[in-house]
């Protein structure tokens, strides 16, 4: 792989984050220009990394306007949600018996990292503040609790699936606690606990029931803090 190319793929995985956390707004405009200047990079690697970002689907070309942020309908969210629902069910369901001792302490120690921050956005919650670092945090230890089943399920084509799904939640909003949002963030929380114990416990269709209700439930979540985003809006 040239340097040009690693340039690219790590300027492509920053953007990434921040779009799908919400950190770049649906809808914004990526200017060449800027982020060559952002980056300290030619125009060259910036090119390739958003042309990687559109075969993802997050962002698109806009004639005479640079690159758009993507921006998706409820029901094209809804959807995503549910497709996503049930791979994850299936990629939790090989990986029961595969996983091993090594990666089920990975996993728990996933599970811990995502416990930790979940009470962190909590406690900003109930302060009123808002803290977009800890928003992108918590969204990347979410993903690497996943991951690790992903890893586990050993089924390539599932798991980038499976990613490629969860990429479509293009952060409408920012992924951000509110005290109103207190009990769905709890049960999130809980549900990859549940997922952990069903895993140990070596129940495949346990832990294929339960990651399909946590992943039908980080999208009632997501719907929530639309609903709250909106609100304030009007």
């Amino acid at each position: 792989m040239t340097l040009l190319s690693t340039k690219a793929d790590d300027i492509a995985r920053l953007l990434e984050d921040e779009i799908v956390s919400g950190t770049i707004q649906p809808g914004t405009v990526l200017r060449q220009e800027q982020l060559s200047e952002r980056f300290q990079v030619s125009r060259t690697p910036i090119r390739e990394a958003l042309r990687r970002l559109a075969a993802l689907g997050l962002v698109s070309f806009v004639p005479n306007r640079g690159v758009r942020v993507r921006t998706i309908s409820r029901a094209e969210l809804q959807e995503a949600f549910l497709v996503r629902a049930e791979l994850e069910s299936l990629a939790t369901a090989l990986a029961v018996p595969r996983l091993g001792e090594s990666g089920l302490a990975a996993l728990h120690a996933a599970e811990l990292r995502f416990s930790e921050l979940t009470t962190e956005l909590r406690r900003k919650a109930r302060e009123d503040s808002d803290d977009s670092s800890l928003a992108r945090d918590w969204m990347q230890a979410n993903h690497a609790f996943h991951d690790v089943i992903y890893d586990a399920a050993s089924s390539p084509y599932l798991a980038d699936l499976a990613r490629g799904a969860r990429r479509t939640f293009t952060a409408q909003a920012t992924w951000s606690a509110r005290s109103e949002l207190d009990e769905l963030y709890v049960r999130n929380e809980r549900q990859h606990q549940a997922i952990v114990a069903a895993i140990a416990a070596g129940s495949a269709e346990g832990a294929r029931s339960v990651a399909r209700e946590h992943v039908l439930s980080s999208g009632q979540l997501l719907e929530a803090i639309l609903d709250l985003v909106e609100a304030r809006r009007r």
